[in-house]
């Protein structure tokens, strides 16, 4: 079967509504375009798991800030709708912004603690639109299992958590970060790296590496942990960090001592270009 491109709520719907009946499981997996192979990876997962594969494109404006990267966040539809027809997805659903958010939309989906720490202190309102953006995908494509990569680890936690919360019959999978030959984590904003600071991005998962050694020779003290990763990012030209946490996989609060597992997590700009970056140790 040829892959469908769906581009209203009331098509969308239709067809799983159809899928529904026929018995088949779907699989939905969120993106807002700019298709490289992280999320290629993420449709393999999806493909394994379940009958019929729906990506969906939209670059969610209720996620990004009055000074974000709205306007200019890369876009490329063509080659998106390449790339989706080439790894096997059933269903591209592309909505522009006026058909996700129509007339006057007042509803948002708000999450208290998870959404506290990490990327939410430098990006307010940013995981309400993650979360309000994610519900309606749901409500849209009525998915069985939905993918999302641990790249983006907090949005994760943030929408396992919606799920278990609000009783969605879904379940999420995580996958792991998938990354370039020499270690820099795949991501859109990539692109705007000039090739002096695509060799200072480096720093982000050497520093991941630092870190699992630390804990691997017997180190428990996050103080020490934290402040070794940050002598080692400032050590690399055009840095600047936001922050270097290393909290609880589930609850992202802050931890003192690390135990069976913790999540390092880290958002450092490069340059202009803000990248995030994590890992779990244990």
């Amino acid at each position: 079967m040829p892959m469908e491109i769906l581009k209203t709520v009331q098509v969308m719907q239709k067809k799983a509504h159809e899928f529904i009946r026929q018995g088949l499981k779907i699989g939905l997996v969120p993106t807002m375009g700019f298709l490289h192979e992280g999320h290629i990876e993420l449709m393999r997962v999806t493909r394994k798991e379940t009958d019929k594969l729906i990506v969906s494109i939209f670059v969610n404006p209720a996620q990004f800030g009055p000074d974000e990267d709205f306007d200019k966040y890369p876009r490329d539809s063509e080659g998106d709708i390449k790339k989706a027809q080439l790894a096997g997805v059933d269903v591209l659903f592309m909505p522009t912004a006026d058909e996700m958010y129509q007339g006057d939309y007042q509803t948002t989906v708000h999450l208290d603690k998870v959404t506290r720490g990490l990327c939410a202190i430098s990006r307010p309102g940013h995981f309400d639109g993650v979360t309000t953006v994610v519900a309606k995908l749901f409500n849209i494509t009525m998915p069985h299992t939905a993918v999302f990569g641990r790249k983006d680890y907090q949005q994760l936690a943030v929408i396992s958590r919606m799920v278990k919360d609000l009783n969605m019959d879904i379940r999420i999978i995580g996958v792991d970060t998938v990354r370039e030959p020499d270690g820099l984590a795949m991501s859109s904003r990539n692109k705007y790296l000039n090739p002096d600071e695509r060799k200072s991005a480096l720093c982000l998962k050497k520093s991941l590496d630092l870190a699992n050694r630390m804990f691997e020779k017997g180190e428990r003290d996050a103080a020490l942990i934290k402040q070794a990763v940050n002598d080692l990012i400032r050590e690399y030209p055009f840095t600047r960090i936001e922050y270097i946490n290393l909290c609880h996989p589930s609850t992202l609060e802050d931890i003192n001592t690390l135990g069976d597992e913790t999540i390092l997590a880290l958002a450092v700009y490069v340059g202009k270009t803000r990248l995030i970056d994590n890992c779990l140790i244990k």
